[in-house]
């Protein structure tokens, strides 16, 4: 496997469907950049859940996640479960999104989630972000869609139990639901860990990898 430094990131855009899918599917990645970065520049879009108890967890969950960090969060109110039918309502929240932007490295869904919403998201990233870095997380869920993913990024013990604790401390609101515990995410970040040769690791899936003699530069 050849590694892949960040060194360099300055500025990320971070999407998700649903206010928590972000920090679920990189939570961890993203505290691995506050923590080396913690001048960022973060970039969020979350298509469902303005005005209501999930917009509030979710600016918690990322001032927490970033409390050095420029954290620019849009979170848009079209109707969970739903984005499909609303199409073009949902580019032109890219569209502007991809215009208030130029990041070094855009996390998103992964194009082969089951979740309609999800998937919508994911294959619409690439239409805005055409020449940039574009990660898929995974989401744990009860469809069996988990990819077989291409990058990983070794999660050090500390950062992992840091995700599961601020998943349960900062969205009350799923705590009920039956993928929403530490067994869960951390038994998903030990699995992905076992793939490549780490404790723990989120993983995601690369959309576009261009390799040239003078080094590795992934669209």
């Amino acid at each position: 496997m050849m590694p892949l430094k960040v060194d360099d990131i300055s500025s990320i855009a971070v999407i998700g469907a649903h206010c928590d899918d972000i920090l679920i599917g990189a939570g961890a990645t993203l505290m691995q950049i506050a923590r080396h970065r913690p001048d960022v520049a973060v970039h969020v879009l979350v298509l469902t859940g303005a005005g209501t108890e999930r917009e509030v967890e979710e600016k918690g969950a990322f001032a927490a996640v970033f409390p050095q960090a420029d954290v620019r969060l849009t979170v848009a109110d079209l109707p969970d479960g739903r984005l499909p039918e609303h199409w073009g309502v949902v580019k032109r929240h890219f569209a502007q999104f991809r215009r208030s932007c130029e990041p070094d490295l855009v996390l998103g869904p992964q194009r082969h989630d089951f979740h309609q919403d999800h998937r919508l998201v994911a294959e619409l990233i690439p239409t805005e972000f055409r020449a940039h870095l574009v990660l898929g997380y995974e989401i744990l869920k009860w469809e069996s869609d988990l990819p077989n993913p291409s990058v990983y990024v070794d999660i050090p013990d500390d950062v992992a139990y840091e995700k599961a604790k601020l998943l349960a401390r900062c969205y009350p609101s799923q705590s009920g639901r039956d993928w929403f515990d530490d067994e869960a995410f951390l038994g998903l970040m030990r699995v992905r860990g076992v793939q490549c040769r780490a404790h723990y690791a989120e993983a995601f899936v690369c959309e576009k990898a261009v390799v040239s003699p003078l080094g590795l530069q992934s669209r």
